[in-house]
């Protein structure tokens, strides 16, 4: 039976960022807005999201004229301008904002931005000519400049959050950025460090053999540097391991070392029922979740034994409510 997980309550609830849009805000350039269900219905009651609109925020009204990207050539710097009006420049406005928020919103721990907005979108917004031809893509300005002042910060947008994998991906490495922040506000210790990295070993593994491998030369000799820069370096690569989408590949070598730890445990029948499981998510016929149900079953069957196994994140790296793993 898989492990339950209780639903955070309002008090822990994770601070996450979020376009305004996105929460039903009616503060597009049309009056309108861009609610997304699943952001304002499900991940609400994980998330404490603080909304923000730099478009608003740097005095542009509501309904106003649409802006877009624009640069004079392709290898040019992209410029936030009016679509009918091109002396509207707002880049440096929505730059500044986007340093600024960095600056005074560290708290949070996520950010969603919404798509295709020449101020919010993170990937692939439309970018135009002088002459008004759509030429290639950019990032919109704000998320640009925001997330070039936090690029450990997990960001996504709305959009990619209706994908599967994406989804799963984001809230992985939300909920570990939360739980850095809650560890470091307690004081990092070499002995703490190295007990937080034996939570996490199994997560990291399904999405990075090479972070695997980096971050225990990194924890290798905590005791002969200073405990704050190892902290530091360990963080960095951690999110930079997770920011990599974990493959059906790496995920069934991971479940292949977890389930070592039931081995000398498991009655022969049951050793080939969860290696027979694992096979199948392997070729596509089930999704993750049915191997690592049978996995935390027996794991919590053998409490003392598998206590290790049983630590790991990797199991649980998200409110099992959400189904994340259910699809994947």
């Amino acid at each position: 039976m898989a492990t339950q997980t209780i639903s955070p309550t309002i008090s822990e609830r994770i601070p996450v960022g979020i376009s305004a849009c996105l929460m039903g805000a009616p503060v597009r350039f049309n009056g309108s807005h861009k609610r997304s269900r699943f952001c304002t219905d499900t991940l609400s009651r994980y998330f404490d999201f603080v909304s923000l609109c730099p478009e608003t925020a740097i005095g542009l009204g509501t309904p106003r004229e649409a802006i877009r990207l624009v640069s004079a050539t392709p290898e040019s710097e992209v410029r936030a301008l009016g679509s009918n009006n091109p002396d509207l420049d707002v880049t440096a406005p929505l730059a500044d904002y986007g340093r600024q928020q960095a600056a005074s919103q560290s708290h949070l721990c996520g950010y969603i931005f919404m798509q295709k907005s020449p101020s919010c979108g993170l990937f692939s917004v439309k970018r135009y000519l002088a002459n008004g031809h759509p030429e290639g893509t950019a990032s919109g300005i704000f998320a640009d400049a925001f997330c070039k002042a936090n690029p450990l910060l997990p960001v996504e947008e709305a959009g990619r959050l209706n994908d599967a994998a994406l989804r799963e991906n984001f809230m992985t490495r939300v909920f570990t950025y939360h739980d850095w922040q809650e560890f470091s506000r307690q004081g990092i210790t070499a002995r703490g460090l190295i007990e937080f990295h034996s939570r996490y070993k199994y997560l990291v593994m399904a999405h990075s053999q090479t972070h695997y491998r980096a971050l225990g030369r990194i924890l290798a000799d905590i005791g002969n540097q200073d405990v704050q820069i190892v902290a530091n370096e360990y963080f960095t690569q951690l999110m930079t391991a997770l920011a990599r989408p974990a493959s059906r590949a790496m995920h069934t070598n991971t479940l292949m070392h977890l389930q070592g730890y039931l081995k000398n445990l498991l009655s022969r029948a049951d050793k080939a029922e969860l290696s027979e499981v694992i096979r199948q998510y392997h070729q596509g016929i089930v999704p993750l979740i049915v191997p690592l149900t049978l996995l935390k079953h027996h794991l919590n069957h053998h409490p003392e034994a598998s206590a290790y196994a049983r630590r790991q994140v990797y199991l649980n790296p998200h409110p099992y409510e959400l189904g994340l793993r259910n699809a994947l």
